[in-house]
C-alpha cells in the first residue's frame, strides 16, 4: 500500500493541520464516551474536573508515544478493559482502584522494559484474543443499557431506549453506505447529529452554567490511594494482561501495514510508555490509557502514515483539557447518544473478534467453539449477576468473582492452555 507521507516524513503545515483534525476527530469521541461512564460513577466528583485529567493525560501519553514510545501513528485513548475492573470494584472504593491502575501500570512497564512482555503473549493465542475481545463488549453491556435508557429524571425509560434503537439503526445504516474517513470519525457525527435530534425529542439538556470559566487548568490532580485488597488487585492484573495484549496487537499491526523497521524496539518502548501512562492514571486517579487497534484503518482512509500527524490532534486535546467550559459542552450530550456510540464501537469490537477468529480457525471445531461459547456465556452471566446475589459472595474473592471480564479470560485461559491442551489435532 502507498501512502502519500511515510512514518517520519512531516506534512506540510496546512496538511498537518487537516491529517491532525481527522485524528481528533476519532480521538475525542473515544475519549469523551468512557471518560463520561467512569466520571458518572463518582459519587462526589465533578465529570468536568474529571474529563479535564483524562483529556490531559490522554495528550501527553499520545505525544509520548510518538517521540518516545512506538514512533507509529495511533490513536490512543481510555482502555474499556479497565472500565470492566473499575465497574466490578466499585465496592472497594476509588482509592483502592487508583492504587491498582497505578501498580498494574508498573508492573506493565516493567515488563516492557526487561523484555518480558514477549512470553505473555504465548498465553494469548487466537482463540484467546477474539474471546478478550469479545468479551470486553458482552460484560459491558449493563453500562450500554443503564446509559441508552437513562433520561436524566424527566423522559421515561421507554422513549429513550427507542430514541437509542432508531440512532442506533440509523449509525450501522451510516457505516453500511460511507466510506473511507467519513466511515472513520462516524462516532463523531453520530454525537453532533444525535445530540439535537435529542433536544428536539425529549427538549434542551443541561448546559455548562454562565460563570463557567473559559480557561482553567485541572484542579486536584493528585487522587487518593488506598491499599487495595488481593482480590481486587487480582482482577486488575487479569485485566492488564488483556491490556497488554491489547497494546502489542495494536503497535504490530500498525507496524506490519507499515513496514516498520526496529518493531522489536518500538514494542518493547510503546508499551513501556503505556505502562508509564497508566502509572500516571492511577496517580491522577483516571481511567489508563491503550493504543487502539483501529489505527490501520485510519491511515488507510487518509493515505497518510506519518506520525507527526498525531501532534495537532494531541495538542487539541490538552486545549480542551485546559477549558472547563469546552468540557462542559461536552458532558452535556445526553447520556442515550453515548450509550448507543458506546454500543456502536462495542459492536466493532465484537466484528473484530469474530473476523480474528474466521481468520484463524478458531472455532474450526466443536471443542474450538465451545473454548469461545463457554467464557462469552458465562461473562455474560456474570455481568448481569443480581446485586443480592454478588452481596453473598466472600468479600475476599467478590471483586474476581462478580467481574464479568476475569471470570470469562480465567475460564478461556484454562480451557485453551489445561483442558484441551493434549488435543493438538482439535486445535487450530
Amino acid at each position: 500500500m502507498e501512502f502519500a507521507y511515510g512514518i517520519d516524513d512531516r506534512p506540510r503545515p496546512a496538511s498537518l493541520l487537516i491529517f491532525g483534525l481527522q485524528w481528533l476527530a476519532v480521538s475525542v469521541p473515544l475519549v469523551l464516551i468512557i471518560g463520561r461512564v467512569v466520571a458518572g460513577l463518582e459519587a462526589n466528583g465533578s465529570t468536568v474536573l474529571y474529563l479535564q485529567r483524562l483529556f490531559l493525560l490522554v495528550a501527553l501519553v499520545l505525544l509520548a508515544q510518538v517521540y518516545l514510545g512506538h514512533r507509529l501513528p495511533l490513536v490512543l485513548g481510555p482502555a474499556t478493559v479497565l472500565l470492566v475492573g473499575i465497574l466490578a470494584s466499585l465496592d472497594a472504593g476509588f482509592g483502592a482502584i487508583n492504587a491498582s491502575i497505578l501498580i498494574g501500570g508498573l508492573l506493565l512497564a516493567s515488563l516492557a522494559a526487561t523484555g518480558l512482555i514477549g512470553h505473555l503473549q504465548r498465553l494469548f493465542t487466537p482463540r484467546v484474543v477474539a474471546v478478550v475481545l469479545m468479551l470486553i463488549a458482552f460484560t459491558l453491556a449493563p453500562t450500554i443499557l443503564d446509559l441508552i435508557t437513562d433520561g436524566g429524571g424527566t423522559v421515561p425509560a421507554t422513549q429513550t431506549f427507542l430514541f437509542a434503537v432508531g440512532l442506533t439503526l440509523a449509525l450501522f445504516a451510516a457505516h453500511g453506505f460511507l466510506r473511507g474517513i467519513w466511515r472513520s470519525t462516524l462516532a463523531l457525527w453520530a454525537i453532533l447529529l444525535g445530540t439535537p435530534v435529542y433536544i428536539a425529542l425529549f427538549g434542551a439538556v443541561s448546559l455548562p452554567p454562565a460563570d463557567t470559566a473559559l480557561v482553567a487548568l485541572p484542579e486536584n490532580l493528585l487522587a487518593p490511594l488506598a491499599v487495595p485488597d488481593a482480590g481486587v488487585l487480582a482482577a486488575f492484573l487479569i485485566c492488564y494482561l488483556a491490556l497488554a495484549t491489547n497494546d502489542l496487537g495494536s503497535i504490530q499491526s500498525v507496524g506490519s501495514l507499515l513496514k516498520a523497521d526496529g518493531m522489536g524496539e518500538r514494542v518493547n518502548r510503546g508499551v513501556a510508555v503505556t505502562g508509564l501512562g497508566n502509572a500516571l492514571a492511577g496517580v491522577t486517579g483516571v481511567i489508563g490509557p491503550v493504543n487502539f487497534s483501529l489505527s490501520p484503518g485510519i491511515i488507510a482512509a487518509t493515505g497518510c502514515a506519518s506520525r507527526f500527524a498525531l501532534v495537532p490532534a494531541a495538542i487539541a486535546i490538552a486545549l480542551m483539557a485546559a477549558s472547563p467550559l469546552a468540557i462542559g459542552y461536552l458532558e452535556s450530550i445526553p447520556a442515550p447518544v453515548i450509550g448507543v456510540v458506546l454500543a456502536y464501537v462495542m459492536a466493532a469490537q465484537i466484528a473484530a473478534g469474530l473476523m480474528l477468529g474466521q481468520e484463524s480457525g478458531a472455532v474450526g471445531t466443536f471443542d474450538g467453539g465451545l473454548i469461545v461459547g463457554i467464557p462469552l456465556l458465562l461473562g455474560t452471566l456474570v455481568a448481569f449477576l443480581p446485586p443480592e446475589v454478588a452481596a453473598g459472595l466472600p468479600a475476599m474473592i467478590r471483586p474476581l468473582l462478580t467481574n464479568g471480564f476475569v471470570v470469562g479470560i480465567v475460564t478461556v485461559l484454562g480451557l485453551e492452555h489445561i483442558v484441551y491442551r493434549r488435543r493438538p489435532q482439535e486445535r487450530s
